[in-house]
């Protein structure tokens, strides 16, 4: 069984989710918010390595999917984005962890259809793929939603690895 960290990333909040993968079939485990305190970023970065180092801690999982940066409103506001991801990154690869990139399109796409989806189209559909009783908040279902697109990325690729017979089978030879 596959286990499935999913990392949404933020310098004010970062949000997680995990999800367990067997086969086509996927679980929810846990997911949340890392609300982060207001003060200078490296204390707020050492806030996310330790969060995100706690939850590998207790929920092991064998693979991480996180949301590349985009351009935000900012420039500077970018680069906060990117030194949250590296925290957040920088604890994953230090326990060995593969971690797999994808954009926000490439999640929405996944998880919605549509790359141009909005937050709560992707909440619904990531209630409804998991079957949760109720809609994850928004950073939480961004999260669930990078597992969910690592998932379904995975199960693409295992299924164009699968070894193929073409042409037609003519006294034991294929021809």
């Amino acid at each position: 069984m596959r286990i499935i960290l999913g990392i949404d990333p933020g310098s004010v909040k970062t949000g997680f989710g995990l999800i367990a993968c067997e086969g086509s079939q996927h679980t929810y485990i846990s997911s949340g918010v890392i609300r982060l305190p207001v003060g200078p970023l490296p204390a707020r970065l050492k806030v996310i390595f330790e969060c995100i180092s706690e939850i590998l801690e207790e929920h092991t999982p064998t693979e991480v999917a996180v949301e590349e940066v985009f351009m935000a409103k900012s420039a500077g506001s970018a680069l906060k984005l990117g030194q949250a991801r590296g925290a957040a990154v920088t604890a994953c690869v230090s326990r060995g962890l593969p971690v797999a990139e994808y954009t926000a399109r490439q999640i929405k796409q996944s998880v919605v259809g549509t790359g141009a989806a909005n937050k709560e189209q992707v909440q619904h559909m990531v209630k409804t793929l998991l079957k949760l009783p109720a809609a994850p908040q928004e950073d939480a279902a961004d999260a669930l939603a990078a597992a969910l697109c690592h998932a379904h990325s995975q199960q693409s690729l295992n299924k164009l690895n699968q070894p193929t017979v073409r042409g037609r089978m003519r006294r034991g030879r294929l021809s």
